[in-house]
């Protein structure tokens, strides 16, 4: 009996692990992909380079 719970346990954890995995990757590949995840890797490459008055501050 306590053999078939814990075979019923570590069955869903892997379940579940499974489920996360294929979740994730659709997730970011469906963001990667569409418009707005295409333009916001975009910009985020602008304001990266954009220059701020703290890269010229002499304390850090």
């Amino acid at each position: 009996m306590a053999s078939q719970v814990f075979g019923m346990i570590i069955l869903w954890i892997a379940g579940l692990f499974i489920l996360y995995l294929v979740i994730f990757k659709a997730v970011k590949d469906g963001i990667n992909r569409s418009v707005v995840g295409q333009s916001l890797e975009k910009n985020s490459d602008q304001v990266e380079n954009k220059k701020s008055w703290l890269d010229d501050d002499l304390d850090n």
